[in-house]
């Protein structure tokens, strides 16, 4: 029987707390019937956990997976959302109606430099408070 200690796993789980975790979540799907991944050699399911994390035969990131999601009480499932606009009809088709068009080909943008932006925005004069309350 191998005697498995915490300096076997640390250099696998750096954080001894959450060594404690995952070796804890995996002795308990060990208990429920997981398969295991090395000879139990007579150990205990925490000590067996343990030695699987040390001879790394489990992924200790698949580990801390299981845990969060076996801890999730709500999962948040993506549904696609509804449309709250309905679709315009397009004005060529067939018994669509003509919607009001606009010529946008004769709009022009300013176009203003950062330094300008910043001049103009220095120039601006809070307004006065009024303490009369």
């Amino acid at each position: 029987m191998a005697r498995v200690t915490v300096e076997d796993c640390i250099d696998k789980v750096e954080n001894r707390f959450e060594l404690v975790l995952l070796a804890s979540h995996r002795a308990r799907m060990i208990s429920s019937g997981s398969p295991l991944t090395v000879d139990r050699d007579n150990d205990k399911n925490p000590v067996v956990a343990l030695r699987e994390v040390a001879e790394e035969t489990v992924s200790p990131e698949d580990l801390k997976e299981d845990l969060i999601h076996s801890l999730q009480k709500y999962v948040e499932v993506d549904e696609p959302e509804t449309e709250a606009v309905p679709l315009v009809p397009n004005a060529g088709a067939q018994g669509g109606t003509e919607v009001n068009t606009v010529d946008d080909s004769a709009v022009e943008f300013d176009r203003m430099s950062e330094e300008d932006l910043l001049r103009g925005l220095e120039g601006l004069v809070p307004p006065e408070r009024k303490d009369d309350i």
